[in-house]
């Protein structure tokens, strides 16, 4: 017997079986673990009031719920719902933090932009002695010098003062407030669960299946309208889906700073293992920390073999329960509907351990997951309520927009009055159509969400006139110093495995105080705009070498403000590095990619070579420019372009749409269908 099993059969919480075991000396790892015949004898010993209740009478106790229901549907009937809302709207607490005025004797409220002058000030002193001091520390700064949280506490240790974090009480940035609640408020809430995998695995299938069992033990009807999101009953339990295409969406979310899912399945399809997308699904989930379900699809078919995908998983770091990890797999057949009730039971039980919770008696806040613009409508948005309750007529303010809800539906179109945590719904009444990702927040009234949009809106705009600040690794000393950065994220792309592991393997065991090495991911072939898409969400560097990426990706990089450095030796990546953790990079020169020309017919030549004929397809080609020969995604060979000639006379250039003919030097591995990337060495301006 496994702890979930005991807990299935005597109605206790895993959470309190493992906790139990593990105070009474007994080795537990989670709900999967086998129970032994003397743990079971110590549960029941354990729980033996508890089991005794759960052994009653089952007739009389589902009587008196029955009796209990009847009484609720009757009180709920009395009144319109009209009424309910607005009388209820008063008992909830509002989002917005209060601020304690007679809690400011001898405590400073730290923030990331507290600076010489506003210490000063707090600590009733002049800024020369809190300079004079910053000097003692070894600490040179001026009046309007930032200082970090560590700095800080040192100058009010010596004043006798206490430092606490700053109360976000700035409606404008509620995405910043940090819910305090109390423990008896706070009540269990559904899992939000985001189905992922490579395409053709039958993720599009199993939600079907998914949903066509929620419906079928439904009544009468089906579902009329996609709205993004559904839920799904499961032994009295309630999980929430979120529909999204893929991981691609996953992360544009999550690039918006939307944490919206606590569960991801990945959907690995038994006959094909896994594929390159699903290593990029695996990927994503790990870099928003989303505990992973596997489900291993297809089980159906003839040529199934699970035990590979389970192989091919754990060298992933997917390493199944049944071998010793920590990874639960279920076997199912989508499209036979096979194995679906099992896969529910698994999302109940990883949200159990999760003990996931909100306070329903806040005003509501959470994401948008879809929005539209409807002819007949308006402005159309799925919300995912994160916390508290949203109710029809409760003016929000969403991302930059605001609004009063007009009218609520869920994903079966029929209409609702309140929404609770967790619960997926469809608004009308907003003023203009927000991002996908976009927070939401319910304020007590109309004019104050208006203000709060025009506020945040002005924000917005102000913040686009700045220029971004992402990683690079020029400044990223600097940002160390600064304590903006504590881990760096990297992407890797090499040529060949034997390279990519090499160079992974040297690049985590560089050691610099304050920053640690995060490789989110790492893989063979060219770089990729789903790439430069995890690099942005994550605020990584990718590494490329041996590899290039393609136009598109540069371009899509650009926009992004994504750093790709392109390297073809191992120790210089390594050294980049670690100078650029410890403010030791020097950059004196910039590669600046001029043309790509593509190879349309070859010629052998004695005494000459091979000679390329090629057309112009991007850029220009100048003579003695340095060339990378690039043969699908990967480089083949570096050096410089030894000739340049438009039909028989010598050229210094040949523009994007123009034919030519050229020559490498020392180099005749030439084939049709190569790519010669041309580029010149510029010198870069230290900033």
């Amino acid at each position: 017997m496994r702890v979930h099993e005991f807990s299935k059969k005597h109605n206790i919480p895993n959470k309190e079986i493992v906790n139990a075991l593990n105070k009474n000396g007994f080795e537990v790892k989670n709900h999967m673990s086998v129970l032994k015949d003397d743990m079971i004898t110590f549960l029941e010993e354990h729980f033996d009031t508890d089991i005794k209740k759960q052994n009653k009478d089952t007739d009389k106790y589902w009587e008196s719920e029955f009796q209990k229901d009847k009484v609720r549907t009757k009180k709920k009937k009395k009144g319109s719902n009209q009424h309910k809302s607005k009388g209820n709207k008063e008992d909830r607490i509002s989002n917005i933090p209060v601020k304690k005025e007679d809690e400011k004797n001898n405590i400073i409220y730290y923030n990331e932009d507290i600076t010489v002058g506003v210490i000063a000030e707090q600590l009733n002193k002049s800024v020369s002695d809190i300079i004079k001091n910053l000097m003692m520390l070894g600490v040179m700064a001026t009046k309007n010098q930032t200082l970090d949280r560590d700095t800080v506490e040192l100058l009010a240790d010596e004043a006798g003062y206490v430092v606490k974090d700053k109360v976000v009480t700035d409606a404008t940035e509620f995405e910043k407030i940090v819910f305090e609640d109390d423990e008896k408020d706070l009540e269990g809430r559904p899992p939000v669960v985001t189905i992922m995998g490579h395409v053709d695995h039958g993720k599009t299938t199993l939600l079907d299946a998914i949903r066509h069992s929620r419906v079928v033990t439904s009544e009468a009807g089906g579902i009329t309208q996609h709205i993004g999101a559904y839920q799904v009953e499961q032994n009295g339990k309630t999980i929430t889906f979120i529909d999204t295409p893929g991981h691609e969406a996953f992360t544009q979310m999550r690039a918006r700073g939307a944490q919206v899912t606590d569960i991801t399945i990945l959907v690995v399809s038994a006959d094909d293992g896994v594929m390159p997308q699903t290593k990029e699904a695996i990927e994503h989930a790990r870099a928003a920390r989303c505990p992973i379900i596997v489900a291993i699809n297809k089980m159906d078919r003839p040529n199934a073999n699970p035990e590979r995908v389970m192989q091919q998983l754990s060298e992933l770091d997917l390493l199944p329960e049944e071998w010793g990890g920590e990874t639960i797999y279920c076997k199912i057949s989508a499209l036979k509907k096979e194995g679906i009730e099992e896969l529910l039971e698994m999302i109940n039980l990883v949200a159990e351990m999760a003990d996931l919770k909100a306070n329903p008696q806040r005003l509501a806040s959470g994401t948008v997951v879809e929005a539209k613009l409807d002819k007949g409508r308006g402005p159309v948005s799925t919300l995912l309520v994160k916390n508290g309750t949203l109710r029809t007529g409760d003016a929000i303010v969403v991302g930059n927009t605001y609004g009063k809800i007009r009218a609520m539906q869920d994903d079966l179109n029929r209409p609702m009055t309140e929404a609770l945590p967790s619960t997926p719904v469809e608004v009308i009444g907003l003023n203009e159509v927000p991002k996908a990702g976009d927070n939401f927040m319910v304020f007590t009234d109309e004019k104050e969400a208006r203000k709060i949009s025009e506020a945040r809106t002005q924000k917005t705009k102000s913040a686009e006139h700045k220029s971004n600040k992402p990683v690079s690794l020029d400044d990223l000393f600097a940002q160390i110093q600064e304590g903006e950065l504590k881990e760096l994220n990297l992407i890797i792309k090499a040529d060949v495995q034997g390279s990519l592991e090499a160079l992974s393997a040297s690049l985590l065991k560089l050691n610099v105080e304050g920053v640690k090495i995060n490789i989110i991911r790492k893989g063979v072939g060219a770089i990729t705009e789903t790439d430069v898409s995890l690099a942005s969400a994550s605020g990584a560097i990718i590494i490329g070498f041996n590899v290039r990426p393609t136009g598109k990706t540069r371009e899509l990089a650009k926009e992004e403000n994504v750093e790709i450095r392109l390297y073809n030796i191992i120790y210089k990546v390594i050294e980049d590095i670690e100078k650029a953790m410890k403010g030791l990079l020097d950059p004196v020169f910039e590669e600046k990619v001029i043309g790509n020309a593509e190879i349309r017919e070859t010629f052998k030549v004695s005494k000459v070579g091979t000679i390329a004929g090629c057309m112009v397809t991007n850029g220009q080609v100048k003579r003695n420019c340095g060339v990378r020969l690039i043969r699908d995604g990967v480089v083949i060979y570096e050096g410089k372009l030894s000739t340049l000639k438009r039909f028989k006379d010598d050229a210094k250039e040949v523009n994007q749409g123009y034919e030519c003919g050229l020559t490498i030097e020392n180099y005749n591995d030439i084939r049709v269908g190569d790519v010669v990337e041309c580029y010149i060495m510029e010198e870069k301006e230290i900033k």
